[in-house]
């Protein structure tokens, strides 16, 4: 058996080391270094930079690990441990030279996240969750928002930017949050929003059209830190991110019943 608290300190310095990178090419990067790799989907030699640092610094950690990357830098399977890694979450943010972005790296033991941690790189904050541990942040414990009401509430969402199948249903969810609850942020990070549903910065959050690399991470720290996530369904398992609703247990019901209504295919 792994050591999982020993193993989230050393995800966090990867993800510190990596981070620093990331900060000193934003400094000389020009949005004309860009590659597509689809609709509003961008990829840069920052992204893939990251990534390659992060996988050779895990592979020494964990050998006997797999990887899910988003850029595909390793393929490696691993029989029991699967690292999943987006190494630059907010990438749109980052080419506009916009704040914030982030580093997500999750740890899955068979089809459970059992380590998570996501740095959010320019304002320096790391959060940390691993199984049974609870969630940090800065080393500081965290706990989802205490709020009872989603009158009170503020929700975090992201914008379809590829898969419009689903943005008449989108859209009037979203309006029905607009006029029911403290109002609406869109941060370009759905790792970063994770977190802030962790922390209690964000009572709410909810999308449709990740990936697992997105959200994986952000997933266990909501779930150590006493909020509940999963799909459009109520379903709390083997959640990729194609559906994603994650709030405090006071207005989980609430937000999802809402969420359901207006998104359930």
């Amino acid at each position: 058996m792994i050591d999982l608290k020993n193993i989230c300190k050393e995800i966090e310095k990867a993800a510190c080391e990596t981070g620093a990178f990331i900060l000193k090419e934003s400094e000389r990067f020009d949005i004309s270094q860009t590659e597509s790799k689809g609709l509003n989907d961008f990829v840069s030699y920052v992204d893939k930079g990251s990534e390659k640092m992060l996988v050779e610094r895990l592979s020494r950690l964990l050998p006997e690990a797999g990887f899910n990357t988003e850029e595909g830098t390793s393929t490696k399977k691993g029989l029991k441990y699967c690292w999943v890694i987006d190494p630059l979450d907010g990438t749109t943010n980052f080419l506009h030279g916009l704040h914030p972005y982030a580093i997500s790296i999750a740890l899955m033991e068979y089809d459970e996240v059992v380590a998570g941690v996501v740095y959010e790189v320019s304002g320096n904050e790391i959060f940390t969750a691993w199984k049974d541990g609870g969630a940090w942040l800065n080393g500081r414990t965290i706990h989802v928002s205490k709020t009872t009401r989603l009158a009170d509430s503020l929700v975090a969402t992201g914008f379809p930017y590829s898969d419009f199948n689903r943005l008449d249903e989108y859209m009037k969810c979203l309006t029905h949050f607009c006029k029911h609850t403290h109002g609406i942020r869109r941060l370009g990070s759905a790792a970063i929003d994770l977190a802030y549903v962790a922390c209690g910065r964000f009572e709410v959050f909810y999308e449709y059209g990740l990936h697992p690399w997105d959200v994986a991470a952000g997933i266990l720290l909501i779930r150590e830190a006493g909020g509940q996530v999963t799909d459009f369904s109520g379903n709390e398992k083997n959640l990729t991110g194609e559906e994603i609703v994650a709030a405090n247990i006071s207005v989980f019901s609430e937000v999802l019943e809402i969420v359901s209504k207006f998104m359930k295919n």
